[in-house]
């Protein structure tokens, strides 16, 4: 069980975030990539066949060995705060301090007489070459595994945290507490949280970060080193996972404009696509894609000139909403 006590001011700074830690969900992905709930079979088979067809095995071998699905995997690998961006996210991470990637390191794989195994010995000195090595191998999978998928996690993610938030809203921060799941229960001042080992975990003022997981199974998931940050990641209520139309195997049911629309349209630009069904500034889009703010302008302005995406200005902003058309082709039209 993991104990969490809260201060009468930890109630008051309580936040939850509005959609997945890209960090988060890659580590926590790896874990039902190795070992998958029935849930995530399907993505499993398909995650699985595009690391292949990618020639991504020994990455693959490098990212289970740092993240196994055991009571354990390196905090930095997931920094504190909330990250929807991968490239933050793995800058972040990979700007650790020396000291905290030896120490985390040797925790995960002490080897014998305290010796870390060679092939993390790179990593754990926070040597360039194997940290570039690391953020690749991290951009890779991600690329392969995960960003197919990401605007319908991010979709399933904001619908269970918009439910909370009105929870909040009209019921206070203790509610919040009550519906998380049936992993949790508050019993003021402390939530318990069902957890595969002992550990207590004293707010002290710091407040708590509430982060929805699409890949969270089983149990929420906290950081190991409790002078870090408090983060809380918990599954979010899941809904059939979006396959690609090309990899949709007999007897799936594959969501229209999935794989073709790739195809079409390019990756990036079926991401946007997917995305601008609320209207979007390009800042936000580029946030929202993980590139830049003149790259995405360029992707807009692509997807409008074939008539995809409508642009309004606002003042000194715009704004990219798709069109009748873009939506059409997103469903299969």
């Amino acid at each position: 069980m993991l104990s969490i006590r809260f201060s009468g001011a930890d109630l008051g700074r309580i936040r939850l975030a509005a959609e997945p830690d890209v960090m988060w969900e890659t580590a926590l992905s790896l874990h039902q990539l190795v070992s998958p709930d029935p849930f995530f079979g399907p993505w499993s088979r398909l995650a699985r066949r595009a690391l292949a067809r990618a020639g991504l095995g020994r990455d693959l071998h490098l990212l289970t060995e740092l993240v196994p699905p055991s009571s354990y995997f390196p905090d930095f690998l997931t920094p504190p705060g909330h990250s929807t961006c991968l490239e933050t996210g793995i800058d972040t991470a990979l700007s650790t301090g020396k000291e905290r990637l030896r120490d985390e390191i040797t925790r995960l794989a002490p080897g014998v007489e305290g010796r870390r195994p060679v092939r993390f010995e790179g990593i754990a000195a926070g040597r360039p070459a194997a940290l570039r090595h690391l953020g690749g191998a991290l951009r890779r999978y991600h690329a392969a595994t995960l960003a197919p998928y990401a605007p319908a996690v991010a979709a399933l993610a904001q619908g269970d945290a918009a439910r909370h938030a009105r929870r909040v809203l009209q019921r206070g921060s203790e509610a919040l507490l009550c519906g998380l799941g049936p992993q949790l229960r508050w019993r003021p001042p402390v939530l318990e949280v069902d957890y595969p080992v002992f550990r207590r975990l004293d707010l002290a003022g710091r407040g708590l970060l509430l982060v929805p997981s699409f890949f969270c199974h089983n149990h929420p998931i906290a950081l190991a080193d409790p002078e870090l940050t408090p983060v809380l990641v918990f599954p979010v209520v899941r809904g059939p996972l979006w396959i690609p139309r090309a990899a949709a195997t007999p007897g799936q049911t594959a969501t229209p404009g999935g794989a073709g629309l790739d195809t079409l349209v390019g990756p990036t630009r079926a991401a946007a696509l997917r995305l601008l069904d609320t209207g979007h500034s390009t800042s936000e889009l580029a946030a929202r894609l993980c590139t830049s703010v003149s790259a995405a302008s360029r992707h807009a302005s692509a997807l409008r000139g074939a008539g995809l995406v409508a642009t309004e200005r606002l003042g000194t902003s715009v704004r990219h909403t798709r069109t009748a058309l873009g939506t059409s082709l997103v469903h299969g039209g």
